[in-house]
């Protein structure tokens, strides 16, 4: 997520102080002060040590009451607002408050009526709580700083119950993704190690499209797109398969995109970050989305392999790199959105707004209103500001964002709680939205089963010059006129 951070400090305001905070609780049971022998159904027992596990303390305040600590990331400690736990040895029945009292940000969505997700082992599908069983609010108990609180009726005594800021994606789930789809031998998808992170967890680039595409001699549109630089902004991840899903799928705009584009995708650009259940950062410390300028083979490694491949597309005269787009979640906005970057070249401008008003047209949870371009001296190190300035004008960078929380449907007033699945449709509109920009509408057969796509009506063109930037130019300013107007 592209914000600046305002930190509010609570380290040391309790008995051992924060800095305590460095690793996850184990099967901890919290009984009543002066229990002594073995825990009694109804003392819960939380857990956290897991793939994507955070929760760094408990304090027990009454039985129906605890304040929860959130372990800062690994080596930064500014960092607090991603938890992940489990509750165990609950009674029926037992209904409980827990307050997470120590976020690092005092803006958040659980203002807007967002609210924390819970599964158990019988009902293993993950849901969102009722709105109204939470509270944001300032607390006089702790320094008037933001606490979250939210109740909960343990109703399955056998249950584990789990607790988390937003539906996980782990390191796991995406590596027996990619596995399931290296299984089905699709000719049209590579995949490849490009790196090692700082634990030696993969790297993975995936290269989607014709395989005629592949030869060096042949000129070739590429599209690039990176996810999970912040680990804790796990809808990334939902973005990015929805994104895959399709073009890897026999629907017949995604045979149309592999046969004109190549989409090159890092779905999990900070794999230690994500294992080990930090928000912001990697093992060491460093929000990697800082620096793309400098990136260092041992402390960014996976920054570096990316930077180096992306810079030796760059210099190769047969490759036009189109797009850098990098996928994050947003904690204080709704609906999915996009930054771009701010130009002197008003013509240039103009341009960069085309693909965000196409995909506002496919994707009734984006909001052109709220897309912006800037370029903040804060966001100088992130992938869209840098890549901005390497790659040439014809290029276009963006972060997408989309929101922890919900989206609002036009004439609507209520927000729409996003699912996994709606993260995942919002990647596949991103994915097909390449079809109105490169103006390939017109190989559509209208009359074969599932062609339909909603869409503007663009008129067909010739052929998008690959290295011909007044070609691309033209076509870009077309495509502007047609969809000049508020989504």
């Amino acid at each position: 997520m592209e914000e600046i951070h305002r930190d509010v400090d609570t380290a040391g305001t309790e008995t051992g102080g924060e800095d305590a905070l460095v690793g996850n609780v184990s099967k901890l049971a919290v009984s009543p002060p002066g229990y002594t022998g073995a825990p009694r159904k109804g003392h819960l027992t939380f857990d956290a040590c897991f793939e994507s596990g955070n929760l760094g303390r408990v304090d027990y305040i009454s039985e129906f009451e605890f304040d929860l600590f959130i372990r800062p990331d690994t080596c930064n400690p500014r960092f607090r607002v991603w938890f992940n736990f489990t509750v165990e040895n609950v009674r029926e029945t037992q209904r409980v408050i827990f307050n997470i009292v120590n976020f690092s940000k005092t803006k958040s969505l659980y203002r807007d009526g967002m609210s924390p997700v819970v599964k158990s082992t019988s009902r293993p599908k993950w849901q969102r709580l009722p709105a109204k069983n939470v509270y944001y609010y300032r607390c006089p108990d702790h320094r008037r700083n933001y606490v979250m609180s939210f109740a909960f009726c343990f109703d399955r005594e056998d249950d584990v119950y789990q607790f988390s800021y937003c539906y996980p994606y782990t390191y796991s789930r995406l590596q027996h993704y990619l596995a399931s789809l290296e299984r089905r031998n699709l000719h049209y998808l590579l995949r490849e190690q490009l790196g090692l992170s700082v634990q030696q967890r993969r790297l993975d680039l995936l290269t989607i499209t014709n395989p005629i595409h592949l030869s060096p001699e042949r000129e070739k549109k590429v599209v690039f797109l990176t996810a999970r630089v912040h680990p804790g902004e796990s809808p990334a991840s939902f973005i990015c398969q929805g994104f895959i899903d399709f073009l890897v799928s026999e629907h017949p705009v995604a045979q149309i995109l592999r046969d004109h584009v190549v989409f090159k995708v890092v779905p999990m650009l900070n794999p230690d970050g994500v294992y080990l259940g930090n928000y912001r950062c990697s093992l060491m410390g460093f929000d990697l989305n800082r620096h793309w300028q400098e990136p260092s083979p041992w402390a960014h490694p996976t920054l570096h392999a990316v930077k180096q491949l992306i810079v030796q597309m760059n210099q190769d005269p047969k490759v036009s790199l189109e797009f850098y787009i990098d996928v994050h979640a947003h904690s204080t906005m709704m609906n999915g959105f996009m930054y771009g970057n701010v130009f002197e070249e008003e013509e240039r401008v103009q341009r960069q707004a085309v693909f965000p008003r196409l995909l506002c047209h496919n994707a009734p949870d984006f909001s052109f209103s709220s897309t912006s371009f800037n370029k903040d001296v804060v966001k100088a190190g992130t992938g869209r500001r840098f890549l901005g300035g390497l790659l040439d004008d014809t290029s276009y960078c963006y972060t997408l964002e989309v929101s922890f929380y919900s989206y609002m449907m036009a004439a609507s007033s209520s927000p729409v709680p996003y699912t996994e699945d709606t993260y995942m449709k919002l990647g596949r509109n991103v994915a097909r939205t390449f079809l109105d920009y490169y103006r390939l509408n017109n190989l559509l057969d209208d009359n074969k089963p599932g062609s339909h796509i909603n869409s503007l009506n663009v008129l067909p063109s010739g052929r998008h010059g690959n290295n011909n930037s007044n070609g691309k130019n033209q076509d870009d300013e077309r495509k502007l006129h047609e969809v000049r107007g508020d989504c």
